[in-house]
């Protein structure tokens, strides 16, 4: 009985190891794979045009595909001022902002909307290769994607990726969607002001438009423009 116990274990065990390399290969795979080939879909891209099947609508999915050199330099210069001005020196992480997210959500509680200290890689290996949600399982797997897309990828891959894959509004996805569906122009005109409306909306994008911008709105798009200003320009090179 002891024996047949073992043998089932072994078998087990066998089949545990096979699972693990096989999905670490697969991952460090699929990350080497897109750092040249532009994403297709995303998993949250197929979870919202499920739900809108069934709610009986339409499924939704505006997406253009461009590269960075094709997109105004104010584009991901607003991205990196709204969501992660530490970008080009962190590695992956940023831990101070993880540190001030965590004191601002301990003190406020349910009387704010909860602040988030992910960064944008970290955002990029969510969007790209996991699902939604704040499960421990899921978060681990953001940790250890984010250390591939760090490995693997350049900065400016990490960038070009992001603002081709993030939710920009209700079935709109990657700065050329938003910009043709907002400004009915080329994500490459962009000019300031419009890049950082667009950005300062990526927190709550179904909810929050640059078509109809709210006072608290407009205030966050011109915070974000003075620190685009005092930043002048990425400079991919000399990133520390």
């Amino acid at each position: 009985m002891f024996l047949g116990v073992m043998v089932v274990l072994k078998v087990i065990w066998s089949w545990i190891k096979k699972i693990i390399f096989f999905g670490l290969l697969a991952s460090i795979l699929s990350v080497l794979l897109f750092k040249y080939v532009m994403v297709p879909f995303t998993p949250l891209m197929i979870s919202r045009s499920i739900t809108h099947m069934l709610d009986g609508k339409v499924p939704k999915l505006k997406k253009t595909w461009i590269s960075l050199d094709e997109m105004s330099k104010e584009m991901p210069l607003a991205a990196m001022c709204a969501e992660d001005g530490n970008f080009l020196n962190h590695h992956g992480f940023d831990f101070d902002a993880m540190e001030k997210a965590w004191k601002y959500n301990n003190k406020h509680g349910d009387k704010k909307p909860m602040k988030g200290g992910s960064t944008i890689s970290q955002q990029v290996a969510k969007n790209v290769f996991l699902w939604q949600g704040r499960t421990y399982l899921r978060k681990g797997l953001e940790v250890y994607f984010t250390f591939l897309i760090e490995l693997f990828w350049t900065k400016q891959r990490i960038m070009e990726v992001y603002l081709n894959v993030i939710e920009m509004g209700d079935g709109i996805y990657g700065a050329e969607a938003a910009t043709q569906t907002y400004y009915n122009k080329s994500c490459k005109k962009l000019s300031r002001g419009e890049a950082a409306l667009i950005a300062v909306c990526f927190p709550n994008p179904r909810v929050m438009s640059p078509l109809t911008p709210s006072k608290k709105l407009f205030k966050k798009q011109q915070k974000i423009v003075r620190l685009m200003n005092y930043q002048g320009k990425i400079n991919w090179e000399n990133k520390d």
